[in-house]
């Protein structure tokens, strides 16, 4: 008998998790949208564009990704 309350503890507990995954992928899959978003249009300014704002060329993926990740 305890099995079975056990299972079925398990199985709403399977479902959560499942979704809280689901969540986590949604999630994950917004930030590398919003990296991609802000990788591109930093790579698209020109040099003296980007000299204006401060920003070396090499630089731009350690500030997407801050962007992205970290905000």
């Amino acid at each position: 008998m305890a099995h079975t309350a056990t299972l079925t503890h398990g199985g709403f507990n399977l479902t959560a998790r499942i979704a809280n995954l689901i969540e986590h992928v949604k999630e994950n899959r917004a930030r590398a949208s919003e990296y991609t978003r802000t990788y591109t249009e930093l790579q698209r300014l020109s040099d003296r564009e980007l000299n204006d704002i401060g920003i070396r060329r090499c630089d731009i993926a350690d500030i997407a990704r801050e962007h992205a990740y970290c905000s």
